[in-house]
Protein backbone atom coordinates (compact mmCIF):
# COMPACT_ATOMS: atom_id res chain seq x y z
CA UNK A 1 0.00 0.00 0.00
CA UNK A 2 2.57 2.50 1.02
CA UNK A 3 4.39 1.87 -2.03
CA UNK A 4 1.76 3.05 -4.26
CA UNK A 5 1.26 6.19 -2.19
CA UNK A 6 5.05 7.06 -2.78
CA UNK A 7 5.94 5.93 -6.26
CA UNK A 8 9.65 5.11 -6.89
CA UNK A 9 9.69 8.41 -8.24
CA UNK A 10 9.17 10.08 -4.99
CA UNK A 11 12.20 11.06 -3.06
CA UNK A 12 12.89 9.63 0.12
CA UNK A 13 12.67 11.29 3.51
CA UNK A 14 10.44 14.89 3.45
CA UNK A 15 8.51 14.13 0.38
CA UNK A 16 7.53 10.61 1.22
CA UNK A 17 6.25 11.95 4.38
CA UNK A 18 4.27 14.77 2.20
CA UNK A 19 3.04 11.96 -0.41
CA UNK A 20 1.83 9.97 2.47
CA UNK A 21 -0.19 13.08 4.08
CA UNK A 22 -1.43 14.35 0.76
CA UNK A 23 -2.87 10.46 0.04
CA UNK A 24 -4.64 10.40 3.49
CA UNK A 25 -6.26 14.09 3.84
CA UNK A 26 -7.46 13.03 0.23
CA UNK A 27 -9.08 9.72 0.50
CA UNK A 28 -10.42 10.23 4.43
CA UNK A 29 -13.55 11.92 5.10
CA UNK A 30 -12.86 13.54 8.21
CA UNK A 31 -16.38 13.30 10.89
CA UNK A 32 -17.01 12.94 14.42
CA UNK A 33 -19.26 9.72 13.74
CA UNK A 34 -16.95 7.79 12.02
CA UNK A 35 -14.72 7.44 15.26
CA UNK A 36 -14.82 4.27 17.36
CA UNK A 37 -11.97 3.10 19.83
CA UNK A 38 -11.50 0.01 17.46
CA UNK A 39 -10.45 1.33 14.04
CA UNK A 40 -7.15 0.06 13.19
CA UNK A 41 -5.72 1.86 10.22
CA UNK A 42 -6.31 -0.65 7.90
CA UNK A 43 -9.82 0.15 8.59
CA UNK A 44 -8.99 4.03 7.66
CA UNK A 45 -7.72 2.38 4.88
CA UNK A 46 -10.88 0.46 3.81
CA UNK A 47 -13.63 2.32 4.76
CA UNK A 48 -11.70 5.67 3.96
CA UNK A 49 -13.49 7.87 7.08
CA UNK A 50 -12.15 8.25 10.55
CA UNK A 51 -11.79 10.98 13.15
CA UNK A 52 -8.08 12.65 13.44
CA UNK A 53 -6.61 9.55 15.53
CA UNK A 54 -7.57 7.72 12.23
CA UNK A 55 -5.74 9.99 9.61
CA UNK A 56 -2.55 9.86 12.28
CA UNK A 57 -2.73 6.21 12.30
CA UNK A 58 -2.55 5.59 9.07
CA UNK A 59 -0.18 7.76 8.26
CA UNK A 60 2.20 6.54 11.34
CA UNK A 61 1.57 2.71 9.38
CA UNK A 62 2.60 4.26 6.27
CA UNK A 63 5.65 6.20 7.32
CA UNK A 64 6.98 3.04 9.47
CA UNK A 65 6.32 0.97 6.02
CA UNK A 66 8.67 3.19 4.54
CA UNK A 67 11.07 2.56 7.51
CA UNK A 68 10.45 6.21 8.59
CA UNK A 69 10.20 6.56 12.28
CA UNK A 70 7.36 8.05 13.08
CA UNK A 71 4.96 8.47 16.74
CA UNK A 72 1.78 9.69 17.45
CA UNK A 73 0.87 13.39 18.83
CA UNK A 74 -2.21 14.52 20.67
CA UNK A 75 -2.98 17.46 22.28
CA UNK A 76 -4.82 20.56 21.10
CA UNK A 77 -5.19 22.70 17.90
CA UNK A 78 -5.92 26.47 17.15
CA UNK A 79 -7.33 27.98 14.62
CA UNK A 80 -4.63 30.77 14.72
CA UNK A 81 -2.88 30.00 11.53
CA UNK A 82 -6.16 28.11 9.98
CA UNK A 83 -9.41 28.91 9.33
CA UNK A 84 -12.05 29.25 11.91
CA UNK A 85 -13.73 26.32 12.95
CA UNK A 86 -15.83 26.97 16.22
CA UNK A 87 -14.61 25.65 19.69
CA UNK A 88 -10.85 24.39 19.41
CA UNK A 89 -10.52 20.83 20.03
CA UNK A 90 -8.69 17.81 21.06
CA UNK A 91 -6.34 16.82 18.10
CA UNK A 92 -4.26 13.98 17.16
CA UNK A 93 -1.39 14.62 14.09
CA UNK A 94 2.31 12.52 14.10
CA UNK A 95 5.93 13.28 13.70
CA UNK A 96 8.41 11.67 12.02
CA UNK A 97 12.38 11.71 12.50
CA UNK A 98 14.02 13.45 9.68
CA UNK A 99 17.83 14.53 9.37
CA UNK A 100 18.06 14.19 13.01
CA UNK A 101 15.40 15.65 14.36
CA UNK A 102 11.21 14.94 14.85
CA UNK A 103 8.97 17.28 12.95
CA UNK A 104 5.38 17.39 13.15
CA UNK A 105 3.21 16.74 9.99
CA UNK A 106 -0.86 16.39 10.10
CA UNK A 107 -2.15 14.42 7.63
CA UNK A 108 -6.28 15.58 8.47
CA UNK A 109 -5.52 19.66 7.81
CA UNK A 110 -2.43 18.62 5.77
CA UNK A 111 -1.20 22.34 6.24
CA UNK A 112 1.01 23.10 8.75
CA UNK A 113 -0.34 24.90 11.85
CA UNK A 114 0.96 27.10 15.06
CA UNK A 115 -0.80 26.81 18.11
CA UNK A 116 -0.37 23.08 19.05
CA UNK A 117 -0.95 22.64 22.17
CA UNK A 118 0.91 19.58 23.04
CA UNK A 119 -0.51 16.90 26.03
CA UNK A 120 1.13 13.09 24.90
CA UNK A 121 3.12 11.20 22.46
CA UNK A 122 3.70 7.71 22.13
CA UNK A 123 3.46 4.84 19.41
CA UNK A 124 0.00 5.59 18.91
CA UNK A 125 -3.58 6.47 20.55
CA UNK A 126 -3.21 3.46 22.61
CA UNK A 127 -0.51 4.00 24.25
CA UNK A 128 -0.99 7.52 25.25
CA UNK A 129 -4.63 8.40 26.34
CA UNK A 130 -5.65 11.22 27.37
CA UNK A 131 -7.75 10.21 30.30
CA UNK A 132 -7.57 6.91 32.01
CA UNK A 133 -10.50 6.33 34.66
CA UNK A 134 -11.32 4.34 37.22
CA UNK A 135 -14.85 5.20 37.83
CA UNK A 136 -17.90 6.83 36.39
CA UNK A 137 -17.10 10.12 34.25
CA UNK A 138 -18.60 13.25 32.59
CA UNK A 139 -17.16 15.41 31.28
CA UNK A 140 -19.49 18.52 29.94
CA UNK A 141 -17.60 20.61 28.51
CA UNK A 142 -14.17 22.28 28.04
CA UNK A 143 -12.60 25.37 27.10
CA UNK A 144 -9.14 25.64 25.48
CA UNK A 145 -7.91 29.43 24.31
CA UNK A 146 -5.25 29.98 22.01
CA UNK A 147 -3.86 33.55 20.88
CA UNK A 148 -1.08 34.68 18.90
CA UNK A 149 1.29 37.36 19.67
CA UNK A 150 3.84 39.26 17.80
CA UNK A 151 7.48 38.93 19.34
CA UNK A 152 7.50 42.13 20.08
CA UNK A 153 5.05 42.32 22.77
CA UNK A 154 6.03 43.39 26.28
CA UNK A 155 4.61 42.22 29.99
CA UNK A 156 2.18 43.41 30.20
CA UNK A 157 1.05 43.13 26.85
CA UNK A 158 1.21 39.39 27.65
CA UNK A 159 -0.14 40.03 30.91
CA UNK A 160 -3.66 41.95 30.01
CA UNK A 161 -3.95 38.75 27.05
CA UNK A 162 -3.73 36.38 29.98
CA UNK A 163 -5.89 37.95 31.74
CA UNK A 164 -8.37 38.22 28.68
CA UNK A 165 -10.51 35.15 27.87
CA UNK A 166 -12.66 35.31 24.93
CA UNK A 167 -16.91 35.16 25.11
CA UNK A 168 -16.74 31.47 22.98
CA UNK A 169 -18.56 28.67 23.46
CA UNK A 170 -17.24 25.66 25.64
CA UNK A 171 -16.68 22.55 22.96
CA UNK A 172 -19.28 19.79 23.51
CA UNK A 173 -19.77 17.34 21.23
CA UNK A 174 -21.11 13.35 22.13
CA UNK A 175 -17.61 11.17 22.47
CA UNK A 176 -15.99 9.86 19.13
CA UNK A 177 -14.77 7.04 21.57
CA UNK A 178 -18.37 5.78 23.01
CA UNK A 179 -19.21 2.44 21.10
CA UNK A 180 -23.34 2.29 19.93
CA UNK A 181 -25.30 -0.67 20.49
Amino acid sequence: MSHGVCSGSTPPGWQQVQAICDYVHEQTTFDYKFGRPTKTAYDVQIEKTGVCRDFAHLAISLCRAMNIPARYVSGYISDISGPESGPTDFCAWFEVFLDGAWHAFDARHNTPRIGRIQMVRGRDAADVAIITSFGAYDLTHFRVWTMGLTGDADDAALLETLETRPDTPALVFPSSAMIED
